[in-house]
């Protein structure tokens, strides 16, 4: 891999401390990291998603008569914006911990590492409207009964995956049935849950769209914006669910390619391409991948359903190999923290894009945003830190150690994403699709 000049001494620095721990944490395990000048959109100026308030309620015909009571509170109570609240402190703690579930990806088992501070598992999601219910396995088990779920994109997929699987082992074994190892990571993998004929599968797609991710020789990734990558949108009809989650692998030094044509890039010095931001490329990548979904299963078959995980933000103070590069040991409090720059922009071009998919794909197709930026924004304490590593100061040389602030301890923070997806599942059944 050829070296970048980058030895003005400030301009350095900046680019270091801001970057890379992005580039790190973006793509572990692998080892070798970039530089990289930040490059948002041209137009950072846009103005903040008005949309605030996602609301989830049944679905009434016009001309029904008008509910009872009864029901009436039920509507109500299925009516809530799980997305606008607070963390309030819990001592009931998670459903698993490490020694109850198996699939715990070794960076994410942050107890059997050694962490010691477990106040960070004694908080739960606290919405204004509602009250968030704990999961409940065997409810989320039934309601996948005779169906696939399919988990898709980079490796915050797989976070919120192989939290999954931890919760729903508390009632079900998972069997993992079929596995694709690349590299250190299993990127393709699939468990059954034999007892309801489940089926839970995970494609690794970091931009959902087509690319091809840089190398020993091609220190780019090449991204191909109007291409659906087939690798998982081939297994489409098979599919139910699908839950999407990506965003951070466009940080990463890339040239954009759409039809014959080549778009630009993001941070290609010595190549002749032009400059552009992530933020358009990102919002290009999502609308193939709805288009794609609303084509091929909004029109024929049983339909589908899709929820979109937002971007969740990173944690890192100072430099990612200090032993307290995520040092917070309890959540902020929503007037101490405003979500702003990057992520907010991140949050709300996937806020607008599910919402024009939806008015595309009415038929067949229930889309809805799992939008859980503000949720993971206000939750520094709950990623690994150094304890991605095993017993990571046991000769108590705390000056180098390499540091996870993107994704999160298992149990952990994360697992409220699932509860609230499993709300939203719910509120489903009372919403038959249109077959208008």
């Amino acid at each position: 891999m050829g070296t970048i000049d980058f030895f003005n001494k400030d301009k350095f620095l900046f680019l270091m401390k801001r970057l890379l721990p992005w580039t790190l944490c973006v793509l572990l395990p692998i080892s070798f990291f970039y530089p990289l000048p930040f490059s948002p959109s041209p137009n950072p100026d846009l103005p903040l998603s008005t949309t605030n308030n996602i609301t989830y309620h049944s679905s009434l015909s016009a001309s029904a008569s008008p509910p009872s009571h009864a029901e009436e509170e039920k509507i109500n109570e299925t009516r809530c914006d799980y997305f606008n609240g607070e963390w309030v402190s819990d001592s009931r703690g998670p459903l698993y911990n490490d020694t109850t579930c198996g699939t715990i990806k070794e960076g994410r088992n942050c107890m059997t590492h050694g962490r010691t501070d477990l106040g960070y598992l004694q908080w739960r999601w606290k919405p204004i409207e509602c009250n968030l219910p704990r999961f409940e396995p065997k409810t989320f088990l039934q309601l996948i009964k005779n169906k696939h779920v399919a988990f898709v994109g980079d490796s915050m997929a797989r976070n919120q995956l192989e939290s999954l699987l931890c919760m729903l082992a508390t009632a079900s074994t998972p069997k993992l049935v079929y596995k694709n190892k690349t590299g250190k990571e299993n990127q393709f993998s699939r468990w059954h849950f034999p007892s309801f004929n489940a089926t839970i599968s995970l494609y690794w797609s970091p931009f959902l769209v087509h690319g091809i991710e840089k190398s020993s020789t091609d220190p780019n990734n090449n991204l191909y914006l109007d291409h659906v990558d087939e690798r998982w949108a081939r297994d489409m009809d098979q599919m139910d669910l699908i839950v999407l989650s990506f965003g951070h692998w466009f940080l990463i030094p890339a040239i954009y390619h759409e039809g014959d044509s080549v778009l630009g890039c993001h941070y290609c010095p010595g190549l002749n391409h032009t400059e552009i931001g992530f933020y358009d490329v990102l919002r290009k990548a999502l609308r193939t991948t709805f288009n794609s979904i609303v084509e091929r299963k909004g029109g024929r078959g049983n339909g589908i359903d899709v929820i979109l995980t937002t971007f969740t933000p990173h944690h890192f103070e100072g430099e990612w190999d200090k032993a307290g590069a995520c040092p917070k040991s309890k959540p902020y409090r929503n007037e101490e923290k405003q979500l702003e720059g990057m992520d907010a922009e991140m949050r709300k071009i996937e806020i607008e894009e599910v919402e024009e998919a939806k008015a595309k794909g009415r038929r067949r197709l229930r889309l809805e945003a799992l939008d859980v930026t503000k949720l993971a924004f206000l939750r520094p304490d709950g990623h690994p830190g150094p304890y991605m590593n095993p017993s990571p100061f046991v000769n108590g040389n705390a000056r180098r150690v390499q540091n996870d602030c993107v994704h999160w301890c298992l149990p952990g923070p994360i697992d409220t994403w699932n509860e609230i997806l499993l709300e939203m599942m719910k509120n489903w059944e009372n919403q038959p699709r249109s077959e208008d």
